[in-house]
This record gives structure tokens, C-alpha cells and sequence, in this order.
């Protein structure tokens, strides 16, 4: 008899002889370490149903939150200190901005995506200025050191998402 079950890692339905129960395997399609349940075992973990009413607020708390960073990103005082009033103007030098495409292109790779959300924020204020510092990190033969274990693929692809997010 066989022990069937799924990886933790890829969903993949694997199945193992008795004699694995209890052990510690590699997933024949992801190879990350796994452990087989005991041929025996009720390991299952039962899930509670998802509260629809619980996921469409915590929804809109999550959106709610977003617009607020927003606003927060976008507030400056008037040069000439009149008070209250903001601009929604974003000043930046392209090095720093620079820095923070590469750290928006890291934070996308590492899985950082709120991170991520709020680095894009900041680039996308800068406009053309950033459009700029894309086309040459896109051109570059040679990738950002801090970029540089990431596939070509993935980091042109990043960038032309980003990049559309300005037009």
C-alpha cells in the first residue's frame, strides 16, 4: 500500500511506500525536503471555511491602507511654508531613484510585493525622469550587481511592467 499525499511546496500529489511514513523525503518535482505522513496518521489538517463577510473587509481595510500610504507618499509642505497646502510634485535625484528601481526589481524577485507596492509608488511619481532610468537598466548589457542572479527574462519582464504602470 502506498501513502499518497501532497506537497507542502508545489501541490503536487506524491505518493510514497509505507516504509517512507514518518520520514523526511525530496519532492520528485520541486526536490525541496517534505515529510511523509505515517500510513496511519489523520496528519490532515482540517480547514475552516473562508468567512466571506471576514475577507471582504479585511479587502477593503487592505485597500483603505493602500490609499492612505498613498496620500502619506504624495504630502510636501509649500516652499514657501504657507501651512496646510501640499504639492504633489516628487523630487528626486536619478541616482536615488536609481536605488530604488533596483530595490523595486529586488523587492519583485524576492516576493516582497507590499514592499514592492510602495517602492513602485515613489518611481512612478518621478514620471519621465523614471521611464529614463528604466530604458538604461533595460539596455545595460551588464545587470545591477544587486540584480545580477536574476534571469534576463524575469528582469526585463519586471521592467516593462513597471514601465507600463507610468504610461
Amino acid at each position: 500500500m502506498t501513502i499518497v499525499f501532497h506537497c507542502e511546496h508545489c501541490g503536487k500529489k506524491v505518493k510514497a511506500p509505507d516504509n517512507a511514513g514518518g520520514k523526511w523525503r525530496k519532492c520528485p518535482r520541486c526536490h525541496n525536503d517534505l515529510y511523509v505522513p505515517g500510513p496511519d496518521s489523520d496528519e490532515a489538517i482540517e480547514l475552516a471555511p473562508v468567512d466571506q463577510e471576514a475577507e471582504a473587509k479585511r479587502k477593503e481595510l487592505m485597500a483603505e491602507t493602500y490609499q492612505l500610504t498613498q496620500d502619506i507618499l504624495l504630502e510636501r509642505e509649500t516652499p514657501d511654508g504657507s501651512g496646510g497646502a501640499t504639492l504633489s510634485a516628487f523630487e528626486i535625484n536619478e541616482e536615488e531613484l536609481t536605488k530604488n528601481i533596483i530595490t523595486y526589481l529586488r523587492q519583485m524577485v524576492d516576493g516582497e510585493l507590499d514592499g514592492a507596492q510602495l517602492t513602485a509608488a515613489k518611481i512612478v511619481l518621478c514620471g519621465q525622469l523614471a521611464i529614463g532610468v528604466l530604458d538604461k537598466i533595460a539596455l545595460s548589457e551588464i545587470p545591477e550587481p544587486e540584480l545580477a542572479d536574476v534571469p534576463p527574462q524575469v528582469l526585463s519582464g519586471l521592467i516593462r511592467d513597471l514601465r507600463a504602470r507610468m504610461s
